[in-house]
Parts: structure tokens; C-alpha cells; sequence
């Protein structure tokens, strides 16, 4: 079974940044897409980033040009640079990843991590 565990998380002040981590119990090259996802209370959980095997990305358009989703292979680690927060960016943020699985393609996901953005 496919652990995902995030950290990173926490309160700051509108304007600063925040780099979330996710670590992975297999190498994150087995997985086809990992990503990064957000919920704010009351919202449906959002698309914030993913990062392809291969190494291209997609942002949801609130957050381009200000976050950033990366990997560090040896580690088994995705990450989330966060910079220029705003309190709108407030929400529960999970990790993602969709890849092989015994039974054929499986997303496993992160247990979340609260970011909170004061004015």
C-alpha cells in the first residue's frame, strides 16, 4: 500500500511563502502524475498543481506565477513552493499521486495539511 505523507504546512502572514513536502513510500518515478490539491471549507477540493513522469507541469490559474510543484527523486519527495500567499489560498492542501497498482491505475492520497493565510 502507497503511503503519502505531507509536512510543511502552517499559519503565515499574507505575502509570504510556505514549501509543503510530500513524502512517498515508493520512488515518485513509478508514479504517472503526482500532484497537489487544495480544500477550502465549504469549496470542493481543487486542481493547485501536478508534475507529469516526465516532467511537465499544469497550474490552476490562481496560483501561476506564484507556486511551484517539484520532485526530488532521490528522496521520493514531491513539493509545493508557495510564495506571494494570499488569504484566499487558505485551505487543507493534499498530496496526490496516480500511478500502478495491482489492479490496474490507483490515486492515493495524502491525509492533508492546513496552511492558513491571515490578512
Amino acid at each position: 500500500q502507497v503511503q503519502l505523507v505531507e509536512s510543511g504546512g502552517g499559519l503565515v502572514q499574507a505575502g509570504g511563502s510556505l514549501r509543503l513536502s510530500c513524502a512517498a513510500s515508493r520512488s515518485v518515478l513509478s508514479f504517472n502524475v503526482l500532484g497537489w490539491y487544495r480544500q477550502a471549507p465549504g469549496k470542493q477540493r481543487e486542481l493547485v498543481a501536478n508534475l507529469a513522469r516526465g516532467g511537465l507541469t499544469d497550474y490552476a490559474d490562481s496560483v501561476t506565477g506564484r507556486f511551484s510543484i517539484s520532485r526530488d527523486n532521490a528522496k521520493n519527495t514531491v513539493y509545493l513552493q508557495m510564495n506571494s500567499l494570499k488569504p484566499e489560498d487558505t485551505a487543507v492542501y493534499y498530496c496526490a499521486a496516480q500511478g500502478p497498482a495491482p489492479t490496474g491505475i490507483a490515486t492515493y492520497w495524502g491525509q492533508g495539511t492546513q496552511v492558513t493565510v491571515s490578512s
